[in-house]
């Protein structure tokens, strides 16, 4: 991999539990975003692949701490920067969509007043100059007719168009990071396909890396160079996007690609994981996927498996695949 510009190491985030003691949602995750490339972090809902996310931004929502690992950009630790330094984080070297973009967006400004807003946040220009810049982005999205949905409000836009809305405000600072939560969620599959080609190409054009929050291993074969694989809280698989999707190595990762229509094989019947991912109160002492595991072992109850290296950069958690005994 080329030089990184995202370093995230020991990531612990945690809420308090029930019983007062600390309940960690992100359990010492590992991650690395190059420049320009796409990361695909995957996983159902409740893995911790958001949390990831408003970790790296600074954006844990309250009583949620982060309580140990580091988080660099650039070489530069950002765990622990004051609010105002990392305000100024937030745009200017990583910016983040989020999943509805109907929710994100201010219904009393209309789209473009959000875009020159952002742009004169982070930067001090003129407001004309930022309204041309504005327009710019406008088109760079691929917003039909700038000058007319510039005066738009929120609700007068499609979800496609306020999901391009809410890419031309993440972009309007030129940020090196983009982190996408879910992005096309709310999207259907036509406007989809759109919305992905389009991240796919401004990565291309303007080398902004992207760290694709997903549950849609689809979406992840058409954007992602490669792919992290979380389950409970931990990354229990990585590599690049063809060695995951062609060639998986946890039963995990196998389950997802067995449940998804759209990479399933024609007349093949889709596979369904049984149970549902356990809540950190509940995670077992082993392998937090033994409960739900086929081809689980003895010792996959009772240690938790170490991340074993493979061919290619790759990595994956599992006692079976790092060839431990079946007693």
């Amino acid at each position: 991999m080329s030089e990184a510009l995202l370093h995230v190491e020991g990531l612990l985030t945690s809420f308090p539990g029930a019983r007062g003691a600390r309940l960690p949602v992100v359990d010492r995750v590992d991650l690395a975003v190059a420049r320009g490339e796409a990361l695909a972090l995957v996983g159902e809902s409740g893995c911790g692949k958001s949390m990831t996310a408003l970790s790296i931004v600074g954006l844990v929502p309250k009583p949620g701490r982060i309580d140990a690992g580091s988080i660099r950009m650039r070489g530069r630790e950002l765990r622990g920067l004051p609010v105002t330094a990392m305000r100024r984080v937030r745009g200017a070297e990583i910016a983040m969509i989020f999943q509805e973009p109907a929710t994100s967006l201010n219904p009393v400004q209309t789209a473009g007043a959000q875009v020159v807003e952002a742009i004169t946040l982070h930067e001090r220009v003129a407001r004309g100059e930022a309204r041309r810049r504005a327009l710019a982005l406008f088109e760079q999205v691929g917003i039909p007719d700038p000058p007319v949905r510039f005066g738009a409000y929120p609700h007068q836009l499609s979800g496609g168009l306020k999901q391009r809305v809410m890419i031309a405000i993440a972009l309007a600072a030129r940020p090196q990071l983009l982190i996408a939560d879910e992005p096309t969620t709310a999207l259907d599959v036509t406007i989809q396909a759109q919305i992905l080609e389009l991240l796919a190409g401004l990565a291309r054009e303007t080398g902004t890396a992207i760290l694709l929050i997903t549950h849609d291993l689809g979406v992840v074969n058409q954007l992602a160079d490669r792919v992290a694989v979380m389950y409970a809280g931990r990354i229990v698989e990585e590599g690049t996007r063809a060695a995951v999707l062609a060639a998986p190595h946890h039963p995990y990762t196998h389950g997802l690609l067995r449940s998804m229509p759209s990479l399933a094989q024609p007349g093949e019947r889709l596979a369904e994981i049984p149970g549902v991912v356990p809540a950190p109160d509940a995670w077992p002492p082993g392998c937090r996927f033994e409960g739900r595991c086929a081809i689980a072992l003895a010792v996959c109850r009772a240690r938790e498996p170490e991340r074993t290296r493979l061919d290619g950069g790759a990595a994956v958690r599992c006692h079976a695949v790092a060839g431990e005994s079946p007693q």
